[in-house]
């Protein structure tokens, strides 16, 4: 594989997340997507909690876009640009990382907007059971 082709697949991995992400967003804007107040914040703060883990801990992940040093053997060099490879490939650790932090924030308002449709659903339905039970 070329060098250029392996600097994109990080970018590719991250257009997946993205997509799913805005997928979910999307669907929540159209109402395809709901949930109820206390599973949407349960939901909210476990993706919150990860994005702070995260950036607690950006610095010393980011460590792992370099090889790390090893002897000049060519073992030694071959298991560092392994270790580098499996970290900041499309696969990656870091790769996946970076798109799972900058996607949790869509994800978290897609969990808001299907709350505001649950909401307006159960705003609805109390109307018109309301609505029944005046006619009955």
């Amino acid at each position: 594989m070329t060098e250029e082709a392996q600097e994109l697949q990080p970018m590719m991995a991250a257009r997946k997340v993205a997509f799913a992400s805005a997928r979910l967003k999307e669907m929540a804007k159209q109402g395809g997507f709901a949930v109820d107040e206390t599973t949407g914040q349960e939901m909210i703060r476990s993706l919150q909690g990860v994005i702070d883990s995260l950036e607690e801990r950006w610095s010393a992940l980011t460590k792992l876009q370099k090889s790390p040093p090893m002897s000049s053997t060519a073992t030694a060099r071959w298991v560092s640009e392994h270790m580098h490879g499996t970290a900041t490939d499309a696969q990656g650790l870091l790769t996946q990382l970076q798109a799972a932090r900058a996607e949790f924030p869509t994800y978290i308002e897609a969990i808001e907007l299907a709350q505001r449709n649950y909401r307006e659903r159960d705003t609805q339905n109390q109307r018109d059971l309301k609505r029944i039970d005046t006619e009955i």
